[in-house]
């Protein structure tokens, strides 16, 4: 399947740009405006020749027409240009590629069902379970004003509206559009195709129709975007290619969001285009390389989405951050917010602080003050649902997130025999994200908010943290490792995961912890050869192939490897940073957000997980925080220049590299690798 995609709006067709399967459609405010779009030549289905995207929301078909009904083979080429904006544009083209005239119908078959985003989700066989979804709505009936060339598609539950309108006149009934073509030698037919979504019949008179100049400003934002992030140049080919495909990635997933359509990243290609709490704030933390809008605008939005009340339907309670935001039918049939998610609201006070060292904003740390206040109000009173100082989950909401970490799926809480964890749970990378935000925002309220008792009681609560999440987590058996976390009787969660490689990010771990943490990380059942996995290959749970007991995050392992140069292990940092990346010279340099976990010395290349997401936000924001750590580029708020943490002499495949444009305290730098050592310079 291929996908197109600008903002929320996307288009995802097979690879003749047909829309037919039940997972396919053209998609606006988390609703299909059209589920059926399909090009016959007396009646039937051209060949491809070829196809692919263009842009990330423009994609393009070429076809042929079989040999069927009287026309000779190859006699007719099509062409398919899309693109997708506020709405969708296709433009058709017809040549008679023969020395006779031919005589021929085409036709389109069109149909809305209005079906919310989620309930689509669902029959995707491996993301949903399609045996048991409920069935999708029926085609929606459609009426022609051949006056204005427009089929007006009126969803019967309520006031969503699809307009198609055709550049040429046809003939229009319940099932689509035909046109009867007659085309001398050579000769071209052209026909576009405007489809504009519309949620009520009051808004659909706003909509302007001006799918050609969008098309034309959406390809310079993207070049601006280009522009205006940071430039590798030189060093080491694949981490310069991984790197610009992160950029581009990442542009295809900026998006809008609230009253004053703030900028930040979606979390991923198709299904979650929408705000996630936990992705947004995550992708910002790795991406502050590329400047600081994405994580301001993400720090806003989040804060205006903060739940204000207790909402047991949506797993809401006052201060915390949300998980998933939906819009259209999806928020009618589903919910507008969920709140399914702990790590969310630490993250949130993580990245303002991360922030806050970059730019050395303390306008916008004041302005933020009241819902990081009450973020922090929420861990300490809400996620300690029992007291013993540690954040846990158990839902509350029917139909809510078993799972409320980042390994949320159903089955990822286990120990070491296989047993699933029962609620309530407290993930272990969870604690180390709160005691990062504490002794951030003790940092924060120290030196802008000018609160030194707010900053002393933190500073002592994250102290106290740390010592009781040692004797709580830390498991002597095995080598010695971090639980994957605590269940509802406080039993170790013992199975042997990823998540540790976050303790050394987050810097929770005790100083005689790190090292024995390490050998666990790049252990030969937790590293795979080209990542770690999530979980480690002798445990009972393990499964290459399931989604957090044994595969790979690209994500997840750069955030280890984040935390071990932060602790010194930076030839560990290297070794990792090097096969994620080689990892991404297997997937078009583009990193999926999972691939299997099977040893690198089993199969030639990764092998892609079958529903991973691509782009997916955290997964584009990998190779930017790769060359981060790599370079050891740190923000110095106090001298408000970037440094570099690097000591040692750099490996000779990073040699010559140069990153231009790198943006913090309101000026360019650039960094360099010369003769094995990194030099950082005001400018270009």
């Amino acid at each position: 399947m291929l996908t197109i995609l600008e903002g929320s709006t996307f288009c995802i067709c097979d690879e003749r740009g047909d829309i037919e399967a039940d997972t396919s459609g053209f998609f606006a405010h988390d609703t299909r405006f059209l589920s059926r779009l399909v090009l016959r030549l007396d009646g039937s289905r051209p060949l491809l020749l070829s196809s692919g995207r263009v842009e990330h929301f423009a994609a393009a078909f070429y076809l042929r027409n079989a040999n069927l009904n009287g026309l000779p083979q190859d006699a007719l080429s099509i062409s398919r240009e899309r693109f997708v904006g506020t709405g969708m544009q296709e433009r058709i083209a017809v040549r008679n590629e023969s020395m006779h005239r031919l005589d021929f119908e085409l036709s389109l078959e069109l149909a809305a069902d209005f079906a919310d985003i989620i309930s689509v989700k669902l029959h995707d066989f491996a993301l949903g379970d399609p045996a048991h979804a409920a069935d999708l709505p029926p085609a929606a009936p459609s009426t022609y004003d051949e006056s204005r060339r427009q089929i007006l598609i009126a969803d019967p539950r309520g006031d969503l509206r699809t307009r198609v309108i055709l550049s040429q006149v046809g003939r229009v009934d319940q099932t689509g559009v035909a046109f009867d073509l007659s085309l001398d030698p050579h000769e071209r037919w052209d026909l576009t195709v405007d489809i504009l979504a519309s949620l009520d019949s009051d808004t659909e008179s706003e909509l302007v129709e001006h799918l050609d100049e969008e098309r034309e400003t959406l390809g310079d934002v993207v070049a601006a975007w280009t522009l205006r992030v940071p430039r590798v140049r030189g060093g080491w080919d694949n981490l310069r290619r991984a790197f610009d495909r992160s950029i581009a990635d990442l542009g295809a997933l900026r998006m809008r969001t609230g009253q004053f359509r703030r900028p930040l990243f979606a979390a991923g290609m198709p299904w979650f285009m929408t705000v996630f709490g936990r992705d947004t704030a995550i992708t910002s933390l790795q991406s502050l390389l590329l400047g600081p809008e994405p994580a301001i605008g993400a720090l806003e939005a989040l804060a205006e989405l903060q739940a204000k009340t207790v909402d047991a339907e949506i797993d809401a309670e006052p201060g915390k951050i949300v998980h998933e935001v939906r819009h259209g039918r999806a928020a009618e049939f589903w919910f507008p917010r969920y709140y399914g998610s702990i790590d969310a609201t630490p993250l949130f006070l993580v990245l303002l602080a991360e922030t806050w060292r970059w730019t050395d904003d303390a306008v916008l740390v004041r302005r933020l003050r009241e819902p990081a206040m009450l973020a922090l109000e929420w861990i300490d009173r809400y996620g300690d649902l029992d007291g013993d100082g540690f954040v846990e989950y158990a839902r509350r909401a029917d139909g809510g997130l078993a799972n409320q970490s980042w390994k949320d799926s159903g089955d990822s809480q286990r120990f070491h025999d296989g047993r699933w964890a029962e609620a309530p749970i407290a993930p272990v990378e969870v604690q180390g994200y709160v005691y990062d935000a504490k002794l951030g925002l003790a940092e924060i309220a120290r030196d802008v908010w000018r609160e030194p008792e707010l900053a002393s009681r933190l500073e002592r609560e994250a102290g106290e943290l740390r010592a009781a999440f040692d004797k709580a987590f830390w498991v002597e058996e095995r080598g010695g490792f971090f639980a994957l976390a605590l269940d509802g009787e406080k039993n170790h969660v013992d199975a042997r995961c990823s998540n540790m490689g976050h303790l050394l990010w987050s810097g929770i771990a005790l100083p005689e912890r790190v090292a024995p943490v390490v050998d666990q990380l790049l252990s030969e059942s937790l590293w795979s050869g080209w990542g770690i996995r999530t979980m480690a290959s002798d445990e009972a749970a393990y499964n290459p192939i399931s989604y957090h007991n044994g595969t790979v995050w690209p994500h997840d392992t750069a955030l280890a490897a984040w935390g071990l140069a932060r602790h010194g292990y930076v030839e560990a940092a290297r070794r990792v940073s090097r096969a994620l990346i080689e990892a991404a010279g297997h997937f078009d340099w583009s990193l999926p957000e999972v691939f299997a976990g099977y040893a690198r010395d089993e199969t030639p290349f990764p092998i892609a997980y079958p529903t991973a997401a691509r782009p997916q936000a955290w997964a584009a924001g990998t190779p930017i925080l790769l060359v981060r750590v790599l370079l050891g580029i740190e923000p110095d708020r106090v001298r408000q220049r970037l440094v570099s943490t690097v000591s040692d002499e750099l490996p000779s495949w990073l040699e010559g590299l140069r990153v231009e444009g790198v943006r913090a305290f309101g000026r360019n730098w650039s960094v360099a690798v010369e003769r094995g050592r990194v030099t950082i310079a005001e400018g270009v």
